[in-house]
């Protein structure tokens, strides 16, 4: 109880105390009026200050959670923000007459602005794209698009996925629409996102490649064992000459087959990361003499020489298998494809990266050729290819057996001189 109010609860026991010893009923009736119209004063008096520090208290409370609202705002403002500006999709948001009204970086880095604002303009001034502006302009009619292919052509050749929705109240109607209305209901806006898909579009480029490849490469030594065993059927096998030379065919054939077969499985499960590369210590010269060694039969049937130059003493840090594996299809390529009577060698230099290079004296390789020449199934001279047992697989596993070493694998040519295959990797003391 505060001090005021003691001070007036003893002021009217001390009014009331006197009122009683008042003998004229007039004079009680009058004190009894002035007591009521005093306690009436005083009790709209307290209400008035009650309701005052309630409406004090309710506005505080307001201003509160005005404050509270304000800073909630905010930080979902810059959530928003943050989202829109770390998404790696294109946003685009028009207005009903096709101005930008928001949009995101990698909008941005779509229409080639490095640094510039979409907002505020025209659709048309940002591209002349029609598979674009006939996407938005249909979202504008209420019609949603998607899967709308859009291609690009700046630096790279990039391609979207475009999928645009118009922009519509919570409730589902466009935000022209009152409720009732029987006007035809037209979207303020359209909200456009880019999907970039060049990746995806180039593995299945390269996958529908490599299927058209698998399908030509086996579908030459099956046509011909499916010839041949016909003619034996029919006529040829009792000509034993005849015979035995089809069969030879279907041999070669047949393992030709094996081979390619063998080669993309190698290279699936080396561009899969299944295949385990144990580095250790090896001796080069050794090693480089046994592939060597293996090839002697190529070599002599060609009357090639090949040279084995690494010195005794040098150690690489390599899987003595796969680096087995990587010698002889480039040894094997270096005599296929020289010429005559001509010369291989394997040589060794030590710098920044151990290399291993080996040449030969061919005709080499034209220079728009050296790019692709490591790509799975390219030839040069496919005919030629062919006709020598080459899968077109063998530098594409060197290339990824070099990489899963932490290496490289590089060409260099030179017409009328020959070729120059260079296998760099990592020095241990690297």
């Amino acid at each position: 109880m505060s001090k005021r109010n003691a001070i007036l609860i003893a002021a009217g026991a001390f009014f009331l105390a006197a009122l009683l010893l008042v003998p004229s009923f007039p004079a009680r009736l009058f004190a009894a009026v002035f007591t009521s119209l005093v306690a009436i004063f005083l009790l709209g008096k307290t209400f008035s200050t009650g309701n005052n520090t309630g409406n004090l208290a309710v506005n505080r409370a307001s201003e509160s959670t005005g404050d509270e609202s304000a800073t909630e705002i905010f930080a979902l403002g810059k959530l928003f923000e943050a989202t829109m500006s770390g998404m790696r999709e294109g946003l685009l948001v028009v207005d009903k007459d096709m101005r930008v009204v928001a949009s995101n970086p990698a909008a941005h880095r779509l229409f080639n602005l490095s640094g510039g604002k979409l907002n505020s303009q025209r659709l048309t001034e940002l591209t002349r794209n029609p598979a674009i502006y006939s996407a938005f302009l249909d979202a504008l009619k209420g019609i949603e698009r998607s899967g709308v292919k859009v291609e690009t052509h700046g630096t790279e050749r990039l391609i979207f996925d475009l999928r645009v929705v118009p922009l519509n109240n919570s409730n589902g109607t466009p935000a022209n629409r009152w409720p009732g209305s029987t006007e035809p209901a037209v979207p303020q806006g359209a909200l456009g996102v880019f999907i970039d898909v060049t990746r995806i579009e180039r593995l299945e480029r390269v996958r529908q490649e490599f299927l058209s490849n698998v399908s030509h490469e086996l579908r030459t030594p099956l046509t011909a064992i499916l010839a041949f065993v016909e003619t034996l059927e029919t006529s040829a096998i009792e000509d034993q000459e005849s015979a035995k030379h089809f069969l030879s065919i279907i041999r070669k054939s047949a393992l030709r087959m094996n081979t390619l077969i063998g080669d993309i499985l190698e290279l699936s499960a080396i561009e899969a990361g299944n295949v385990e590369v144990r580095a250790e210590e090896v001796a080069l010269a050794p090693l480089a003499a046994e592939v060597i060694s293996a090839l002697a039969a190529q070599a002599e049937a060609r009357a090639i020489i090949v040279v084995n130059e690494v010195p005794t003493d040098v150690k690489v840090f390599a899987d003595p298998r796969r680096l087995e594996q990587m010698l002889t299809n480039l040894i094997d390529n270096a005599i296929k494809f020289n010429r005559e009577a001509g010369k291989v060698t394997v040589s060794f230099e030590r710098s920044a990266r151990d290399q291993i290079l080996i040449a030969d004296t061919g005709e080499g390789i034209p220079a728009q050729y050296l790019d692709r020449l490591f790509e799975r199934f390219y030839r040069v001279d496919r005919a030629r290819s062919r006709d020598m047992g080459g899968t077109g697989l063998g530098l594409a596993i060197v290339k990824h057996l070099a990489r899963a070493h932490g290496g490289e694998v590089t060409v260099t040519s030179e017409l009328g001189k020959g070729s120059n295959f260079t296998i760099e990797l990592p020095r241990k003391d690297k």
